[in-house]
């Protein structure tokens, strides 16, 4: 770690030590405590905010791709029609994959809300002060782990749901990269606005 910057020190940061991992997280009640204690264990609370935040938005954002697409497949094919609105709304509506919509809502709710709140959680706890270097270092990591790690829970979330498990390699191998570079450039300002 010398040549890093000595001190675990990483380009002027200073970087946690991996090893001290004794410190609990601050809890709000006292009585959770007594009971963590008496059972001996830390104690967990689902974080249900941050998992119906994440659920809810996990549906609007695949009911608008699937709209969006939906309108363009349905105004290519009736593009000589003069009033396409009328025609194109219920088939737009009737084509909607439930289905398809409660996977990616119960993938906010279970997986992406809980590991990203314990995900941010665990960054403020490593680089708890605001500053421009441990922002920057932060949304660093945001990309190069919490990225990748998103689009591989995807799709195997989605995979397993379909019963496709083991397309799931060539998945990856064809759509893990795509996915990640196109969804970088929408990645960054998401987590600038997380570490606000």
């Amino acid at each position: 770690m010398e040549a890093l910057g000595g001190n675990c020190a990483f380009w002027g940061w200073k970087l946690p030590e991996i090893r001290n991992t004794k410190r609990p997280f601050p809890s709000k009640s006292k009585s959770s405590d007594s009971s963590a204690e008496s059972t001996g264990s830390r104690g967990y609370r689902f974080p249900l905010k941050q998992a119906v935040t994440a659920s809810s938005l996990a549906l609007t954002g695949d009911t608008i791709a699937q709209l969006s697409s939906h309108w363009r497949k349905r105004k290519d094919s009736i593009s000589g029609s003069s009033d396409t609105s009328k025609d194109i709304m219920p088939s737009v509506i009737s084509d909607h994959d439930w289905l398809r919509a409660l996977r990616m809502t119960s993938y906010g709710f279970l997986l992406y809300g809980p590991g990203s709140y314990a995900w941010y959680k665990y960054l403020d706890h490593c680089l708890p002060h605001q500053t421009p270097q441990n922002i920057m270092l932060k949304v660093l990591l945001n990309q190069i782990v919490l990225g990748p790690c998103v689009i591989g829970v995807v799709f195997a979330w989605n995979n397993l749901w379909l019963g496709k498990l083991s397309e799931l390699p060539d998945k990856y191998q064809k759509d893990a990269l795509p996915t990640l570079f196109y969804g970088f450039r929408f990645w960054i300002p998401v987590s600038l606005l997380n570490f606000w």
